[in-house]
Parts: C-alpha cells; sequence; structure tokens
C-alpha cells in the first residue's frame, strides 16, 4: 500500500502510506487511553496496579523519567500532551518492524511535530511574560545578540524535526537495501539472516527509544527555559 486516494466533491488527494499509518496510530492510542483511563478510575489505589492500570503507571514513569529532570514542578502539567505524543512516536517508530513505512521518515510528520513543539514553548513564554516580555527576551543577555536569538528560535524546529526524520528515514533505507542485496545474492547470503534481526534490533527498537527520548529531553528543556523552570 503506497497510500490512499481520497476523493472530496471534483477533486483528489492523494495521502501518502506514512501519513495513514500515523492517523490509524493516533485513532488508536485515542481509543486506548480513554479505555485505559476508565480502568484507571475504577482502580482500588490501595492495592498494588495490575494489568492494563500496571502497563500505563510504567509507561506514565518512563515518560516522567524522561522530561521531568527538565520541568520539575511542571511536569503533571505537560505529562498527558508528551506522554501521549512519546506514545504516538515510539509506536510510529516501530513500524518498520511490520515492513510498513515508519510515519516518523515522513517529513511532513515530524515537521508537524517540531511545530507543536515550538508553538507550545513560545506561546508559554507569551503566556507568562507577555508580547513586550517575549521581546525583551530576544534582546537578552546583550542586544547584539538579537539576531542570534532569533536564529536559535527559527533553528529549533528544524533540529528536532530533522533529526528525528533523518535518523528513522536513515534507518529505513539501511535496512531496505539489506533486504534487496540478500534477495539479489540468495541462496548465498543465508547466513544474513542471522545478522538482520540484530539489525532491527538497532534501526527499529533501540533507534525508536532513543529518538523518542532525544526529542522530548530537548523539547522539554526549552520548555522549562520558556517556563522559568
Amino acid at each position: 500500500m503506497e497510500g490512499l486516494l481520497v476523493t472530496v466533491g471534483d477533486k483528489q488527494f492523494f495521502v501518502h502510506q506514512s501519513i495513514v499509518i500515523w492517523l490509524v496510530l493516533c485513532l488508536i492510542i485515542t481509543i486506548t487511553l480513554i479505555w485505559a483511563g476508565s480502568k484507571i478510575k475504577k482502580a482500588d489505589p490501595s492495592k498494588a496496579p495490575t494489568g492494563v492500570v500496571l502497563v500505563f503507571e510504567i509507561l506514565a514513569k518512563a515518560a516522567i523519567s524522561t522530561i521531568g529532570g527538565n520541568l520539575k514542578g511542571l511536569t503533571w502539567k505537560h505529562l498527558p500532551l508528551f506522554g501521549t505524543l512519546m506514545l504516538a512516536i515510539v509506536l510510529s517508530n516501530l513500524m518498520g518492524l511490520f515492513g510498513l513505512q515508519v510515519p516518523t521518515s515522513n517529513l511532513s510528520v515530524t515537521g508537524t511535530l517540531g511545530m507543536l513543539m515550538i508553538v507550545l514553548i513560545h506561546g508559554t513564554d507569551i503566556k507568562l511574560h507577555g508580547i513586550v516580555g517575549k521581546i525583551k527576551g530576544m534582546f537578552e543577555p546583550m542586544a547584539f545578540l538579537f539576531p542570534l536569538n532569533v536564529a536559535g528560535d527559527l533553528a529549533l524546529p528544524l533540529s528536532l524535526s530533522l533529526r528525528l526524520f533523518g535518523n528513522m528515514l536513515g534507518g529505513s533505507i539501511i535496512t531496505g537495501l539489506l533486504y534487496v542485496l540478500i534477495k539479489a545474492l540468495l541462496p548465498y547470503s543465508i547466513i544474513s539472516f542471522v545478522v538482520t534481526p540484530f539489525l532491527h534490533m538497532y534501526f527499529d527498537v533501540f533507534s525508536a527509544l532513543m529518538q523518542t527520548f532525544i526529542f522530548f529531553t530537548i523539547a522539554s528543556f526549552f520548555l522549562s527555559e520558556s517556563s522559568d523552570v
């Protein structure tokens, strides 16, 4: 499946496979979180968590450990958004294990995530300090640094987007090329099938977790800076 052709009136729009996968994942995650939330509300706090409650407690602790060092007292305020996005990005990064295109190897997806973070960061800054305070902060610590501060603000969403996009796309390309090589050399390359699981462990599992960690560590750091944490 390369994508979907959507017809709206007399116009047709092509939706790439990676976007379709991302939207389906978001729908599944939304339904799952609503269901898990109902289970958590009914859970007895005096008893040790089990089942779904235990799974989401572990996921929540993993998210807190990622952003808590930067956000400190604001961690719980931003946990719903950051935790949900972490889950979505990790799952999308793991799609390569099922032979599907990784959504985060599409710049449209990572670019949207980067812009979401920059809106959150600068929106928080303006909310706390006002537009005048935001502009004033661009001239600190010295006025001649204003162009560098502007460049830094513009570079942040690009850095977040391109780092995630580049690493996931690169991993997909390398594993894809390896399988093409194996297919071309069969039966002489049968030994290569011993190696491929380790490549998937690195590019699809380790890289998926590591890139998610890096993305939200950087995003939470800059959010903490704008929040005066």
